[in-house]
């Protein structure tokens, strides 16, 4: 008997191969969610863990929601910007943006964290606790009354980490949140702490399986930061 599972097919042939079951559950998921009133559309996504890649995947987001026509706002924790030395080089491309006409908004807070001798200050000062809680009521305001489709809080977990805010303060955000779920919301940061996994709806953990770091390679401009 002649094989045929390997048969070249055309387009319009594969599109009605197999699969039946399947494609009846996927048109189904995309009705039912359609059905959903929208604040039940948006949801909350958190990519945490001691892995490279958690601004990075946030950023990301960020570009694809921009090519999809979508708003978008972001405001950093704990990555000032002394207006001469930069850190965070992904801001160049979204400022770019904004003078382009995207619907970019960027919020940075933070005090500048690297010395002169290029060592990094740990030790928080007045200012940067003054910063953190000048984000916070950023994001209050943009929950509230932002425009966005898409809101990203970069470094907001890890500000609890950092002790510039406090865990409720993570909390009382989310709750504010679930009274205006009118846009996707986006969190990064370092660990979970009790209760945030139940108040979330998407969990990434960007897990370090190997660093070139532990060989003694810094984070370098264009690839870290």
């Amino acid at each position: 008997m002649a094989d045929n599972s390997k048969r070249k097919v055309t387009i319009e042939e594969a599109k009605l191969a197999g699969g039946k079951k399947y494609r009846e559950k996927v048109k189904k998921v995309l009705v039912e969610y359609e059905q959903l009133p929208d604040e039940k559309k948006h949801q909350i996504h958190l990519y945490y863990g001691y892995g490279k890649g958690k601004t990075t995947a946030a950023m990301g987001l960020a570009f694809r929601a921009l090519g999809a026509g979508k708003n978008v706002a972001i405001v950093e924790f704990d990555k000032g910007f002394d207006q001469t030395k930069e850190h965070y080089f992904e801001r160049r491309i979204f400022f770019k943006l904004k003078e382009l006409g995207y619907p970019i908004e960027i919020n940075s807070s933070g005090c500048e964290r690297m010395n002169e001798d290029g060592t990094f200050r740990f030790k928080n000062a007045e200012e940067d606790f003054e910063e953190a809680k000048r984000a916070l009521e950023i994001v209050k305001v943009l929950i509230q009354n932002g425009k966005q489709d898409v809101l990203i809080l970069d470094e907001f977990v890890a500000a609890v980490n950092y002790h510039l805010i406090q865990e409720q303060d993570v909390f009382d955000i989310i709750d504010l949140y679930n009274k205006n779920r009118r846009f996707e919301l986006i969190m990064t940061g370092h660990k979970l702490f009790e209760g945030l996994e139940e108040r979330v709806d998407l969990i990434t953990e960007m897990k370090k399986v190997k660093h070139y770091f532990d060989k003694g390679i810094q984070a370098r401009k264009g690839i870290e930061y």
